[in-house]
């Protein structure tokens, strides 16, 4: 067990999910808590969904460091895949970041603004859900890298869409993650007129 442990690319596999299911676990927790308004919810789903985001930093970590290793062992057509996998994550790991970093934002706000906690917590949830849309891209690819079986004819031309293009730093992005987390950062800058509307 000790020796799996030692080499990254098993650990990763073993964490990558967490990113995902977890994250997709606590959207969940964080839409009934909206739905039934319940405060003490509200911020158990802003806090899993923080600790659930900040945990695409190790799988991120593990699959770089177990890149080369499992590029070795692949075939021709799974280390295509590989490097769009290691691609998408390098475009789109920043944005579970912001969500973690969102998500504790939100506790803090909703402590220190009471009444704006509910509009917090819906920009929190639709980071989330750029999040689970990034992971869902960036998983796909990643799942094909072993799995013959899982491959489409267009699989890599259609990542074209989500990859990086030629010139552009890492970080700067367009697409549908991106759209969310647009209209989640219109929300939270509304926090402060939302809260004095309500006073």
């Amino acid at each position: 067990m000790v020796k799996v442990l030692q080499q990254p690319e098993y650990v990763h596999v073993l964490i990558n999910h967490l990113p995902l299911t977890g994250l997709f676990a606590a959207l969940l927790c964080l839409i009934g808590a909206l739905i039934t308004r319940n405060r003490a919810a509200l911020y158990l789903g802003m806090a899993l969904v923080s600790l659930f985001a900040l945990s695409a930093w190790p799988v991120s970590e593990y699959g770089e460091d177990g890149y080369d290793r499992v590029y070795s062992m692949a075939d021709d057509a799974g280390g295509t895949y590989l490097k769009q996998h290691k691609e998408l994550a390098e475009r789109w790991t920043w944005v579970f970041y912001v969500t973690a970093a969102a998500g504790a934002a939100g506790m803090v706000a909703g402590w220190k603004w009471p009444k704006c906690l509910w509009a917090t917590a819906c920009a929190v949830a639709l980071l989330t859900a750029g999040s689970l849309v990034a992971g869902a891209v960036i998983a796909d690819y990643g799942g094909k890298v072993r799995h013959p079986e899982f491959r489409r004819r267009g699989d890599l031309k259609g990542a074209q869409s989500f990859a990086r293009p030629a010139g552009q730093p890492v970080g700067v992005s367009t697409g549908l993650p991106l759209s969310v987390i647009t209209v989640a950062a219109g929300a939270i800058s509304r926090m402060p007129s939302l809260t004095a509307e309500t006073r």
